[in-house]
């Protein structure tokens, strides 16, 4: 165990790649240093800089580089400083086999200095020349890269012993690089340095954007970075420490505050007693003014009486200038928690006095703080400003103020329904255990029959969105029954919340709640106005033919639904309707009251709590802050699965597009992870494999920063799809050990498909055909089970001589294929028909799969068909023609990247007489998952800027990566990056 913070970070998980991302001068230098020593150079590196600021995550970095060479890592102890050569034990203990090639006296004092031998300690010159010898021998195999981390707390003989090398090391190719805090490790001195500074303010916001998963306010990010001081680790540590509320703009700071992992505030704490009694209550005001806004804290602290002489014995601590900015993030806690209560509350009504009637949810915010007791009139305000909290940071900044608003609540009505309400969003902010105690809250308290009802849909959507198993879809259609009588339109919500959940149980769902059990059992079939729900419930009941009329109708109403619209749903209000007309964002003349426009007032006639006659949504329903939150995003994925079930490619893709857009804008983190994992299988098919590893590592980050138990299945789906079968099968068995202990069985069934995937890349098809059979034997929910597993079964059978089993699955797909006429639909049923004719028919049949395929997007879809269709030509002899289709299909893996694919196409055309010939140019699965979503960014005429806002990394970052894109591909200039992916997307032979 090192002592060192930054170690711990980097060897106890993974750093964070985009510790990475900005460091583009520290990169080259590495880059440079590998290169020069595989060239035959020898190389000596000291990387020198404050705890946290990336070290380690530029020696992971090195490391990974290091690709043909021999790596060999070392990290100081500290508990292990008093063991002479402990630390060049580590490094060389797995050379000891060449131990005997030393000269005597180096062999002799390296078993001595390891206690292999009896005898006094050895010379210390003749242990460093020994471990420049042993390092040198080995460097004869191949080059040799030493890794020691943590130099600072090296025993003092492998210190010497180490630098000693290093500064001998000549014509060897050898590099040993360390890492080092700024100063001190004098052993070390003279060796060539890298100091590793802070990030500059620009990199730093783009770093912490790319980690913060939901709305992320740009005063808080600035004040962020601000008080980090360029530390990528204490950027990452801090926002990871931070609720999303607290991200998205302060509004959960004074509840929330809490220290880093590892901190600690004493020292803090103790700096703040001897200070005087006006210097210490303006850094209390400074501190629960989330913003480090200077004027505000000067005028709140006029009004508590504190002069600007009160700043001087604070500059050690805090620094009032342009922007309020505390020495470190721990200062700014340690002043907050070191106050009494009742100066806290003195400090939040100072700034709520203080602040514009412009900025209404942050003086509410202050207000709420300020209150000690239950206050309706508070509790009112906070109520009336979670819109205007929503629309500064989304679904977290809104639940905040509906959960502050619940606990000011004195009447034990009211109080239970703000909590039903604050329960509500806090689910979809992507907080179920928060969710679930509000709900708790709210049913200890007097609920009508309607709102109980409400509330057991609110506790099934919770189970919902904590594990997506196979618990949710029973609960849910209880529900459903429970509001038909009462409130049928969230009974049609609640239907197809129920029918999504039992899509997702699939083959694990409890006996009467799989899709095809629950569908006919809806409270709600059959009402024109709901195409969604009836298209669904038919598909399960009566099929894919009599459903596709209802579904085609329904993705036209998606399809006609405006983003705006969408985001209307999701805003309309929390407790009542629309808010006399600004539904959609805040009225900059907010708060008015009733009649002169006092700010003071309630606010436009408003009511100033929930009450059984309160405004009602445009058609008669209350929404209790559950339908409000999420009345529209929550048909997106429904939606997805309808256009699935269409064969509609391009439909699928809009929708999931909107889906994360509109997910990531309002916070709804709830259901990000579901509407990235649709797009991500979108991709997928589009052979955009580096897009969709990036955004199933957005998916990951998501799901570790809000503990919701979603499993990621991108990252399998890709490594399935790229033919790394050991990487592949590790994450399907993690991914089925979870998805079976939630009960998720599409989870199961995602698993079987995409090994079958992998299988028949690979050729072994008995193996693709077991799990392809397993996955079509689901529930015949729309995509893997349905479709998709059915025409790897065909493959896979056909190839395994099961030529009945593969005549049954060809059959079954084709019945989802003839309902649905795309081209997509009739190219793969065409391919999959081929399969299983007579040669009579099967070239027609080829050559209509290539057709149609190739009129789509779907690129590894049409290389298959390229592939079989080659297969075909050589098993009948035709060679020549056999030779053009491999060709083809051997390009179009090639590029996209489906190495397995691509080996299988070679070898059938070695097979023809014909060697598989290397591209002129590498293939865009060369590319980091970065660089492929850069590259085809900057295809579409997209400034540096503008990609960077995309990418939520900054200009500079985009043109760094670009220059590593150029250099992969051997071009100059974007005119060539674009004719290299229009070559890679398109069929070429």
């Amino acid at each position: 165990m090192t002592g060192s913070r930054e170690a711990n970070h980097s060897r106890g998980r993974r750093p964070h790649r985009s510790l990475l991302d900005h460091r583009h001068a520290e990169r080259d230098r590495l880059d440079k240093l590998v290169a020069a020593v595989r060239a035959g150079e020898s190389q000596s590196l000291v990387l020198r800089g404050d705890p946290g600021v990336g070290k380690s995550a530029l020696l992971d970095y090195l490391v990974e580089r290091a690709a043909g060479c021999r790596v060999a890592r070392a990290a100081g102890v500290r508990a292990e400083m008093g063991l002479p050569y402990a630390a060049v034990h580590q490094l060389c203990a797995p050379m000891m086999e060449r131990l005997d090639r030393l000269p005597e006296p180096q062999r002799d004092a390296l078993r001595a200095a390891f206690g292999l031998r009896a005898g006094p300690p050895p010379d210390r010159f003749l242990a460093g020349l020994a471990v420049l010898s042993l390092l040198a021998d080995v460097a004869d195999d191949r080059p040799l890269v030493c890794v020691i981390d943590d130099a600072q707390w090296l025993d003092s003989a492998s210190a010497q012993a180490l630098a000693f090398a290093a500064r001998r090391l000549s014509a060897e190719s050898v590099a040993c690089v360390f890492a080092a805090p700024s100063g001190g490790t004098h052993e070390l001195s003279g060796l060539p340095e890298l100091l590793i500074g802070g990030l500059r303010d620009e990199d730093a916001r783009a770093l912490l954007r790319s980690v913060v998963p939901g709305p992320l306010d740009p005063p808080v990010r600035d004040r962020i970075v601000a008080e980090a001081y360029g530390n990528p680790l204490a950027l990452l540590e801090l926002s990871a420490g931070m609720t999303p509320a607290e991200l998205a703009g302060g509004f959960g700071l004074p509840a929330g505050i809490r220290p880093p992992p590892g901190g600690s505030e004493d020292g803090f704490r103790r700096r703040l007693e001897p200070l005087p009694e006006d210097t210490r209550r303006l850094l209390l005001v400074a501190a629960a003014e989330p913003l480090g806004d200077p004027v505000l804290v000067w005028r709140a602290a006029a009004r508590l009486g504190i002069g600007a002489a009160a700043a001087g014995p604070a500059a050690d601590l805090c620094e009032f200038g342009a922007r309020v900015r505390f020495c470190h993030p721990l200062a700014r806690s340690a002043v907050y928690r070191a106050a009494p209560p009742e100066e806290r509350r003195r400090a939040h009504h100072a700034l709520a006095e203080v602040t514009d009637a412009a900025d209404p949810d942050r003086r509410a915010w202050h207000r709420a703080h300020a209150t000690a007791e239950a206050d309706e009139e508070v509790a009112a305000e906070l109520e009336r400003t979670a819109e205007y909290a929503r629309a500064r940071g989304g679904m977290a900044a809104a639940a905040a103020f509906l959960q502050r608003a619940a606990e000011l609540t004195p009447d034990p009505p009211r109080r239970a329904v703000r909590a039903l309400a604050a329960a509500g969003v806090k689910r979809e902010a992507g907080a179920p255990e928060a969710a679930a105690g509000l709900l708790g809250v709210a049913l200890a308290g007097p609920l009508d029959e309607r709102r109980r009802a409400r509330a057991a849909l609110l506790h099934a959507e919770i189970v919902f969105t904590a594990t997506r198993g196979s618990a949710a879809a029973p609960l849910l259609l209880d529900a459903a029954r429970q509001l038909q009588p009462l409130d049928p339109e969230l009974a049609r919500d609640a239907s197809l919340e129920a029918l999504s959940a039992a899509m997702l149980a699939g083959r694990l769902a409890a006996d009467g709640t799989g899709p095809c059990d629950v569908a006919p059992a809806l409270p709600t079939p059959g009402r024109a106005g709901d195409p969604l729900l009836d298209g669904l419930a038919l598909l399960f009941t009566a099929g894919p033919e009599t459903a596709a009329p209802t579904l085609h109708r329904a993705l036209a109403d998606l399809h006609n639904g405006s983003p705006a619209s969408l985001h209307e749903g999701l805003h309309e209000g929390f407790l009542d309707g629309p808010r006399d007309g600004f539904a959609g964002g805040p009225r900059k003349d907010f708060p008015r009251g009733p009649r002169d426009g006092s700010p003071d007032g309630p606010g436009d006639g408003f009511p100033d709590g929930p009450r059984d006659d309160f405004p009602r949504g445009p058609r008669g329903d209350s929404r209790d802050g559950l339908r409000g939150a999420g009345e529209g995003i929550r048909r997106l994925w429904p939606g997805c699965v309808a256009a699935v079930a269409l064969w509609d490619h391009d439909a699928w893709r809009e929708l999931a597009d909107r889906h994360v857009a509109l997910a990531r804008d309002t916070g709804a983190l709830a259901v990000l992870p579901l509407a990235l994992a649709s797009r991500v299988t979108a991709h997928l098919f589009e052979g955009e494999l580096a897009e969709a590893a990036a955004l199933s590592a957005e998916a990951q980050a998501i799901t570790a920063a809000t503990g919701l138990r979603v499993t990621d299945h991108g990252a399998l789906a890709v490594a399935a799809w790229r033919g790394r079968e050991a990487e592949a099968e590790e994450l399907m068995r993690v991914s089925a050990g979870e998805a079976a202990s939630r009960g998720e069985g599409a989870g199961l069934t995602v698993v079987d498909w995409t090994r079958a995937v992998l299988y028949n890349g690979l050729g072994r098809y008995d193996r693709a055909c077991a799990a392809a059979q397993r996955g079509s034997e689901d529930p015949p929910v729309p995509g893997a089970a349905a479709q998709w597993a059915q025409a790897e079964l065909v493959e896979a059978a056909t190839r395994c001589g099961d030529r009945a089993l593969a005549y049954r699955a060809a059959e079954r797909l084709a019945e989802t294929a003839r309902a649905c006429p795309t081209d997509w639909a009739l190219g793969i049923e065409a391919r999959v028909r081929a399969l299983v004719s007579e040669p009579s028919q099967a070239e027609s049949r080829y050559r209509e799969a290539i057709e149609r395929l190739g009129r789509t997007r779907l690129r590894p879809d049409l290389a298959r068909a390229h592939l079989l269709y080659g297969e075909w030509l050589r098993r009948e002899r035709r060679r020549i023609e056999a030779r053009q289709q491999l060709r083809t299909a051997h390009r179009l893996f090639a590029a996209i990247g489906m190495a397995a694919f691509a080996e299988r196409s070679a070898l059938e055309l070695r097979a023809t007489g014909e060697n598989a010939h290397r591209r002129s140019v590498p293939s865009g699965g060369d590319l980091t998952p970065r660089e492929g979503q850069i590259a085809r960014l900057a295809t579409k005429g997209l400034t540096n800027s503008e990609i960077g806002s995309q990418l939520f990394v900054s200009p500079r970052t985009v043109e760094y990566h670009l220059r590593k894109i150029f250099a992969k591909l051997d071009i100059t200039s974007r005119s060539q990056l674009d004719r290299f992916l229009a070559d890679a997307d398109s069929p070429v032979g």
